[in-house]
């Protein structure tokens, strides 16, 4: 039996695949990738969606996706700590859009109505593309960062009034007065539904549901409350994505949040790439073509625009003259949400079908500007900083003192150079009770209710969730780690953990815990630091207790344990014994780490050459301790030094800066 949607799906992934690989060479997001898919297979190019009804309604399953996770990460307890810069900021820079913009399309003859729903696309901003990146440059929580970050939680939050507005814009409505008391009564139900569900029926539900242990059910469960909430909005009138975001927001505040976003972010990906492309193909190649000079036109005034209002709002949260620019080219571009919300008003018929063209082809180029600009926004600010503002200007712009709201918490730990314990059993209550009284900070990720239940009464730092799963391993910063201690006892589950864990960094040190022996050698090919088996400890523990009966010294037990920890346990592991006699010291260098880094390839700058003419020092920050060639060991480091490929180098440094340098000589 042949399934016609199929064969669109084969074909419009195929062609994404291989345009996204294309992007990544050139550092353009994906969702430009899906978005220029879109176009080829469009009626305008190819015409190669004969099925486009069906992947419509693909669509807009990734949009509900798109809006629970959403809903999840925007916590009620998240937003209040950063409200400044989410409500005044976000509320000035979308109100000062929606007002600006409207003028100016009133002005090019165009509706009231109209003019204020184009005011609603353009206020949009790319929270996708702009926070993906600002991570990446590891800038989310700089002074720009904050307010980047504030401005897109705001819009993501008043795309959904947006929504509900749009059809009274529309005109769809005869009694507007009636139909806004209607859409309030409705909206004062469903959110005594939805405390309803916060309150007591999700988190009974969810609990039933982690104590059985059952990842299928967990994600099953996840799924269904998505899309229960979402047919419970539409069904009173509301729309879908109203109801996913909701039901977002419901998990949003119980352990169970991360762990559901990283159980719904691979349906989300694989969906709302339908969106975009289903977006794409709406995009007339002639149109755009023949209008290229009113397009690039009209580009240039949603830049200037935003700029503008971007930096006042920058500027009103009373920040310096460098972050009110660097703010301005994070948030300038019409963001994904735009083009989710044109797709109501052309269902409403409120957006013209030349300016939706008009619209598209802005959206696409300023999403696709994003990376370049956010590359040089440094020396471009610098720039401005030198030449645009006259110095008596910029002497009183730096006397204006910052605003908290610029210094507010961020709603996440702020986990640094922590231990990571996966596995709260009693290995890692030990691990953390340790850790605690020594004041190395710690966090715990374990899946198991009671244990959750148990750590929380104890005031621990617990997080629920799967520490294989990427997501997680995210919000713990596992990046920013100094040790990973794994005290699980499920050998496959270890092993993910570990290859998880090194897709984020080289230079965490895992420990691992394991049963038997015969699980040392392949966990740490895998990339495990130390493995300690218990079926070897066991042993040690065992004769130990047998010599004593037989009246042998205390110190001569320990002279025989460590000759067979030497012997044997010296062989298969990394872990070496430590003198009983010798009072336990913490040799703890913060943000400092020494690590063994592997050369595989000559395709750099640093293979063949001289530590000198390299510069690894001068460019990375790092001190080359010694190198390792073949079997001999080279530790009088000098400038002349070469260093050639299948090196292995000993490094001391900042794991960030380790982990660049890892990047140039591994891939």
């Amino acid at each position: 039996m042949e399934i016609p949607l199929l064969k669109e799906i084969v074909i419009v992934l195929g062609i994404s695949i291989v345009i996204i690989l294309a992007f990544q060479k050139l550092k353009v997001p994906s969702i430009l990738g899906f978005l220029f898919a879109g176009i080829i297979v469009g009626p305008s190019a190819f015409n190669l969606l004969s099925s486009s009804h069906e992947v419509e309604l693909l669509s807009e399953i990734g949009i509900i996706f798109l809006l629970f996770i959403i809903g999840i990460e925007l916590s009620f307890s998240g937003l209040m700590k950063i409200r400044k810069t989410v409500f005044i900021g976000g509320g000035l820079q979308v109100g000062a859009t929606i007002l600006v913009t409207a003028l100016v399309a009133m002005a090019l003859g165009i509706e009231i109505n109209t003019a204020v729903f184009i005011g609603f696309l353009i206020s949009l901003s790319s929270t996708a593309i702009v926070l993906k990146m600002l991570q990446e440059k590891g800038e989310i929580k700089s002074p720009h960062g904050r307010i980047a970050l504030g401005v897109l939680i705001f819009q993501d939050i008043i795309v959904v009034p947006m929504m509900l507005l749009t059809p009274i814009l529309a005109g769809k409505s005869e009694n507007v007065g009636e139909t806004l008391l209607l859409l309030l009564l409705k909206l004062i139900g469903v959110g005594v539904v939805v405390f309803v569900l916060q309150k007591y029926i999700v988190p009974f539900i969810f609990k039933l549901v982690v104590k059985s242990k059952n990842r299928e059910l967990f994600i099953l469960t996840t799924i269904v409350f998505c899309f229960g909430v979402a047919w419970l909005t539409s069904s009173v009138g509301l729309s879908l994505a109203l109801g996913a975001f909701f039901a977002g927001l419901i998990i949003s505040e119980s352990e169970y949040s991360h762990q559901a976003t990283a159980n719904v972010l691979p349906f989300r990906e694989i969906f709302i790439s339908f969106f975009f492309i289903s977006v794409g193909s709406l995009l007339d190649i002639n149109f755009f073509i023949n209008n290229l000079v009113y397009v690039l036109l009209f580009v240039i005034a949603v830049l200037v625009i935003k700029m503008l209002i971007v930096g006042a709002v920058a500027f009103s949260l009373k920040s310096q003259p460098r972050t009110i620019f660097m703010s301005a080219f994070s948030i300038f571009q019409v963001g994904e949400f735009s083009l989710l919300l044109s797709t109501v008003g052309l269902q409403n018929d409120i957006l013209p079908n030349e300016i939706y063209q008009y619209f598209l082809a802005v959206s696409i180029i300023t999403m696709a500007l994003t990376p370049f600009v956010l590359e040089k926004s440094h020396r471009m600010s610098d720039f401005l900083l030198r030449a645009a503002i006259p110095k008596r200007v910029k002497k009183r712009m730096h006397k204006i003192k910052l605003d908290k709201s610029s210094h507010e918490d961020d709603h996440e730990k702020d986990w640094k150079d922590h231990v990571v314990i996966v596995g709260y059993g009693i290995n890692g209550q030990n691990i953390s009770r340790v850790t605690s009284q020594i004041d190395i900070p710690y966090v715990i990720v374990d899946m198991d209710y009671e244990t959750i239940k148990k750590a929380k009464e104890r005031n621990q730092p617990i997080v629920f969730g799967d520490a294989a799963d990427p997501e997680i391993l995210k919000h713990i910063h596992i990046q920013n780690a100094r040790v990973v201690v794994i005290a699980i006892s499920d050998p496959n589950a270890t092993k993910k953990i570990i290859s998880s864990v090194r897709l984020f960094s080289q230079t965490v040190y895992i420990i691992v815990r394991t049963r038997y022996v015969k699980e040392i050698d392949e966990n740490m090919k895998i990339g495990a630091d130390e493995v300690i088996p218990e079926e070897f400890e066991t042993s040690i523990e065992i004769f130990t207790r047998v010599l004593r009966q037989y009246m042998v010294t205390q110190g001569d037990i320990e002279t025989i344990v460590s000759n067979i920890r030497s012997a044997d346990y010296e062989m298969l592991t990394s872990v070496k014994p430590t003198s009983t006699n010798v009072a336990f010291q913490q040799l703890n260098i913060p943000d400092k780490e020494v690590a063994t880094l592997h050369v595989q390839h000559g395709n750099n700058n640093i293979a063949g050459a001289t530590i000198g003419e390299s510069g690894i020092g001068k460019n990375y920050n790092v001190t080359v301790l010694a190198i390792k060639r073949g079997k001999k060991y080279i530790s009088d480091i000098q400038p002349s030094t070469k260093v050639e490929v299948d090196d292995l180098v000993y490094i001391f440094g900042n794991y960030a800066d380790i982990n660049a340098l890892n990047k140039e000589i591994k891939f």
